[in-house]
């Protein structure tokens, strides 16, 4: 059996007349971290919502542990429910606290008693630093403590594969540490990783693959190093010279 989690073959995207993704072909295997970078508007979280069905390709295909899942027999719930989605935005539960913020995907979707659920909320709540945080709101807590929160809610449903789209972006440059943190162990731990980031260190420092993106398609797909010391494309180049530059 391939250890290839996620396969994408051929698959295009466009908004009306405006093709935002090009026959991207690209895969991911398990345990490692992908991290996928590029200017604004290149296709980056495109490429990830359409991989977590928020977005519908409008071509190609999108496998997972070889199934194609745009086939209508496949489960769309047990599929998001192995492909987990951290946000910029946090998605969180403002009514919610942050225990229950945890818990009810576990409930509604995994079918979890309660009492299992919260088990293994407070696992994943103590392991990103925020056990002492379960009863309070999303509007008591930073932007840092709230993204933490995201990423033990999404990791409490066990997925198989965590896609992040460019988890720090909303966050104050204090509060970006804590969650790269976080990542950087949850790298170290073997989980399968993708993730659109602009956060060149930790790309270079912590994935096993760099993938740059430009115009909506993938230009380069290699090691860190390489990608950082000796990339191919000009484009890419002047990329990273603008980034690293600022």
């Amino acid at each position: 059996m391939s250890d290839k989690i996620i396969e994408i073959r051929h698959l295009s995207k466009s908004f009306g007349d405006h093709e935002v993704l090009k026959d991207i072909d690209f895969n991911v295997s398990k345990g490692e971290v992908v991290c996928i970078i590029g200017s604004s508007g290149s296709g980056k979280s495109t490429l990830l919502r359409c991989i977590n069905m928020l977005e519908t390709p409008t071509s190609g295909e999108v496998y997972y542990n070889g199934q194609d899942i745009l086939q209508k027999h496949i489960s769309m719930t047990n599929y998001l429910s192995k492909v987990g989605m951290v946000f910029q935005q946090f998605n969180l539960f403002n009514n919610m606290t942050v225990l229950e913020n945890c818990i009810v995907s576990q409930s509604a979707v995994l079918k979890r008693k309660k009492s299992q659920a919260t088990e293994i909320a407070m696992k994943y709540l103590d392991l990103v630093g925020m056990s002492k945080f379960i009863n309070a709101k999303p509007a008591q807590i930073s932007g840092g403590q709230k993204q933490r929160v995201a990423i033990a809610r999404a990791l409490s449903m066990e997925p198989d594969v965590l896609l992040f789209d460019e988890p720090t972006s909303a966050l104050d440059p204090e509060m970006v540490g804590e969650v790269l943190a976080v990542m950087r162990n949850l790298a170290k731990s073997g989980l399968t990783m993708l993730v659109v980031t602009h956060e060149m260190a930790f790309a270079r420092d912590v994935s096993d693959r760099v993938v740059f993106m430009d115009g909506g398609v993938i230009l380069e797909d290699s090691r860190p190093d390489v990608i950082f010391n000796n990339p191919t494309h000009t484009r890419t180049k002047e990329f990273l010279k603008r980034i690293l530059e600022a």
